[in-house]
């Protein structure tokens, strides 16, 4: 699995990718090696809460989620794709 993250306009703090790495590790017993997960982050209406958008896709599965903080958009993104992949994986 080949991981992309994309931040719009700021640079990702070391937190924030260790955070990433350890949440998404979970992914690499669905996808195969050739696969890529892309995380784009982008911050939305900077004056206002729930203003941190994350999109998450993997090949042609996609989630977006508007959140307070990254983590909980990366979670909540995640754990949607995760539950598409168990249904594509049941169906397969």
């Amino acid at each position: 699995m080949k991981l992309s993250v994309q931040a719009v306009n700021f640079d990702v703090a070391k937190q924030l990718d260790e955070y990433i790495n350890k949440k998404t590790a979970r992914f690499a017993r669905h996808l195969r090696e050739d696969d890529e997960l892309i995380i784009r982050l982008s911050v939305v209406k900077p004056a206002t809460n729930l203003n941190k958008q994350v999109d998450v896709r993997i090949g042609d599965l996609f989630a977006s989620k508007t959140c307070d903080t990254f983590e909980q958009g990366i979670a909540e993104a995640l754990d949607a794709l995760d539950a598409r992949l168990e249904k594509r994986k049941e169906n397969a």
